[in-house]
């Protein structure tokens, strides 16, 4: 039986010390901050990240460099046979089409997944992969299955704060002052390789009321059958807003009962990055 490593980037929000406890790999990712390079979870936590972003600073991701990605690979590659590798989704981010090319150096030992997965989601699969690993599946067989799943799940996004939308050129200023005055709050959608505006709410309760829904209609569809056979995890995810996270996720429990417990997470700073602090979303993820 061959030995598989499991590896995903710290997009999936697995930090360093969850990664060993867990035995997943994570590859840090690298952001820029006024010019200066720091890695996620190495020299750069989440407090600093948003002491950054209050600070006004200019942040910017970055995919991992060559040398990084293909060091690493080496290196788990002398205690294990192959690799399955899931980075964030390819209609997201470039990484995984560079990790794609590099992957071809290595005869199949490293097998990149493209499952179009990010923050709690991709942290599931990354799970899940764990799980498939010690039942004995080698690692294609692994990501030919992560992929034939890899529309099933759906993050919903309440922006608080339109300065980083603005700040991003994603919104003009005269959309942004005029939201913030309404106190609008956008809801986004995540699906498949895809980040969309969703919806436009007044305040967090409507945003919230618009997430659940949405999920409500996910379920109803596309997920009705993984929900009922309890193969759907739910999540209530946060950037710096955890009890209000902790609340969201009671509401969001209350509407689903079969779902068992929801996960309450931290977005990962990719999309933190861009959204700015105080955003809260609503997650879900087929799970093995």
């Amino acid at each position: 039986m061959s030995k598989v490593a499991v590896m995903t980037d710290s997009n999936s929000g697995i930090t360093q010390s969850q990664g060993k406890e867990l035995g997943i790999f994570v590859l840090p990712m690298p952001f820029y901050i006024n010019g200066e390079l720091f890695f996620e979870d190495i020299s750069l936590n989440h407090e600093q990240f948003y002491a950054k972003l209050a600070e006004d600073a200019e942040i910017s991701t970055s995919q991992p460099a060559v040398a990084d990605l293909m060091s690493a690979w080496d290196d788990i590659l002398k205690d294990h046979d192959e690799i399955v590798y899931m980075p964030m989704s390819s209609g997201l981010s470039g990484s995984c089409s560079s990790a794609q090319a590099m992957a071809a150096d290595y005869d199949g030992k490293v097998q990149v997944v493209d499952n179009q997965r990010i923050s709690v989601t991709l942290k599931q699969a990354a799970k899940d992969s764990l799980k498939m690993a010690k039942q004995g599946m080698n690692a294609l067989q692994i990501k030919e299955r992560l992929e034939e799943d890899k529309f099933q799940s759906s993050i919903y996004i309440m922006v608080d704060t339109l300065k980083y939308l603005k700040k991003g050129g994603r919104i003009t200023p005269a959309a942004a002052l005029f939201g913030e005055v309404l106190n609008i709050k956008p809801v986004l959608q995540i699906q498949g390789d895809k980040l969309d505006a969703f919806s436009k709410c007044r305040g967090n309760k409507q945003a919230k009321k618009v997430m659940i829904n949405a999920l409500q209609h996910d379920i109803d569809t596309r997920f009705k059958d993984l929900y009922e056979a309890g193969r759907l995890r739910l999540f209530a995810v946060h950037s710096q807003s955890e009890e209000e996270a902790r609340e969201f996720a009671a509401e969001i429990a209350d509407r689903f009962p079969k779902a068992g417990e929801v996960e309450v997470d931290a977005l990962s700073l990719s999309v933190s990055c861009h959204i700015g602090p105080g955003s809260l979303a609503a997650a879900c993820s087929i799970t093995l």
